[in-house]
């Protein structure tokens, strides 16, 4: 869509926009709305699909240093977070790796826990994670939602 053609579409300036789509998107939508007479403050937003992050996949350091997971010790696979220096074994006590994630207390992003905003995407290093929802689209090779799998065997995470 040009400035030309929102232009065309005669929206009046006292209109309100919704957007929800990627950020650059929005940005150039929203500019050629301005552009057409619409005020800004009548443009809404809505971003679709992970944002960046400073570190992928890591905030910040959260409310404690990385641990293992309270309780007695899993007997499933080796989940390893590399970036947090932590290995620990799998429990079917916890539902997703996001879930193991945060009983870690080890930063990471997250939003929908569904596999649909791909807020939580994350290189699995080593070997492979199942879905248990399945994603609304699967993540790019190399690639893996903590919201919504578990490991299957041994697993390097980039956390």
């Amino acid at each position: 869509m040009t400035n030309e053609s929102i232009r065309e579409l005669g929206i009046p300036a006292d209109a309100h926009a919704y957007l929800c789509d990627p950020a650059g998107f929005m940005s150039d939508v929203a500019a050629a709305l301005q552009l057409a007479g619409l005020s800004g403050s009548n443009i809404h937003t809505e971003i679709f699909g992970a944002q960046a992050a400073v570190n992928p996949g890591l905030t910040g350091p959260g409310p404690a240093h990385p641990h293992r997971p309270p309780g007695p010790q899993g007997t499933g696979p080796f989940v390893t977070f590399a970036r947090s220096g932590l290995s620990t074994r799998w429990s079917d006590q916890y539902e997703t790796l996001l879930e193991l994630t945060e009983a870690c207390d080890i930063p990471t992003r997250w939003s929908c826990r569904t596999g649909v905003c791909h807020t939580c995407t994350t290189p699995p290093l080593t070997d492979h994670v199942q879905y248990t929802t399945q994603p609304l689209e699967n993540p790019a090779s190399g690639e893996a939602l903590p919201c919504c799998s578990i490991p299957t065997t041994d697993v390097l995470l980039d956390l």
